[in-house]
C-alpha cells in the first residue's frame, strides 16, 4: 500500500487528512514542519510527500530543495496562498502537483493517486527510440532529455510529460481539461490553471523556440513545429 508523509504544521489538517487516506488503505507518516520531514526523508522511502510551504523552522520550498539533493520522490506541495510565484517556484523546484487551502481530502488523495500511478507506472520491455527536431531544439523523448543547441534543458517530470504530449499531437487543438486527462492522470479534480502554470513555465525554458505552443484562446493549446 502506498507510504505517505503529510507535512503541515497545523495539526488538524495533518489529522483530518491521515484519517481519511488510513481509511483508503493508505499508510501515512506525519511532519509538523520542514526540518522534520527532511529527517523522515532520510530515513524512509515514501511514495509520495505532501508539503506544506508556510512553517516554523523550515519552510517547505527550503524542505523540497533539501530533500531533492538525496532522494528523487514524488511532491505535492499545499499553501494558503495561491499567488502564480508560489506555483511557478514550486514546479522549478520539481515538485509534481500544487494544492490551493482549502482542499477537499477527496481531490487531494485524487491528484496523489494520480501521481503515484504514474510513477510506479512499469517500463515497456521493447520502447521505439523517440527524437524529435528542430533547429536546434532535440527532444529525446526515449531518454526523456531535452537540448537546445546541444546544451541541456532542465525540465520537470511533469514538464517533459507536457511537452511529450504536445509533441505527439503536434498540430492538433487541445484543450486544457483533455491536457490535465492526458498528462496529469485525472479529470473532474482538474484545475485549469494547473494547465497555463506549467505551458508558461515551459515557454520560458523553451526560450526562442517557445512559439512552438501557440495559444488557442477560449479553448487550450496547440504544438508547431
Amino acid at each position: 500500500m502506498p507510504h505517505i508523509l503529510i507535512t503541515d504544521d497545523e495539526q488538524s489538517i495533518r489529522a483530518g487528512f491521515r484519517e481519511y487516506a488510513e481509511f483508503l488503505g493508505f499508510t501515512v507518516d506525519e511532519a509538523a514542519d520542514g526540518m522534520d520531514a527532511v529527517q523522515r526523508c532520510r530515513e524512509h522511502d515514501y511514495d509520495l510527500v505532501v508539503m506544506d510551504i508556510m512553517m516554523p523552522r523550515l519552510d517547505g520550498f527550503t524542505a523540497v530543495k533539501q530533500i531533492r539533493r538525496f532522494k528523487d520522490v514524488p511532491i505535492l506541495m499545499l499553501s494558503a496562498r495561491g499567488e502564480e510565484y508560489d506555483k511557478l517556484h514550486g514546479f522549478d523546484l520539481g515538485i509534481d502537483d500544487y494544492v490551493t487551502k482549502p482542499f477537499s481530502p477527496r481531490e487531494l488523495l485524487a491528484r496523489i493517486q494520480a501521481i503515484i500511478n504514474r510513477s510506479t507506472r512499469p517500463a515497456d520491455e521493447a520502447v521505439e527510440h523517440k527524437i524529435w527536431s528542430r533547429q536546434g531544439l532535440v527532444v529525446d523523448m526515449t531518454a526523456r532529455e531535452v537540448t537546445i543547441d546541444q546544451r541541456h534543458v532542465d525540465l520537470t517530470p511533469k514538464e517533459c510529460d507536457l511537452l511529450f504530449y504536445l509533441i505527439d499531437n503536434r498540430s492538433v487543438a487541445l484543450s486544457r481539461q483533455r491536457l490535465l486527462e492526458a498528462v496529469w492522470g485525472y479529470d473532474f479534480f482538474g484545475d485549469d490553471r494547473t494547465v497555463d502554470t506549467h505551458i508558461k513555465t515551459l515557454r520560458m525554458k523553451l526560450g526562442a523556440h517557445k512559439d512552438c505552443i501557440v495559444t488557442l484562446r477560449g479553448h487550450g493549446y496547440r504544438f508547431e513545429g
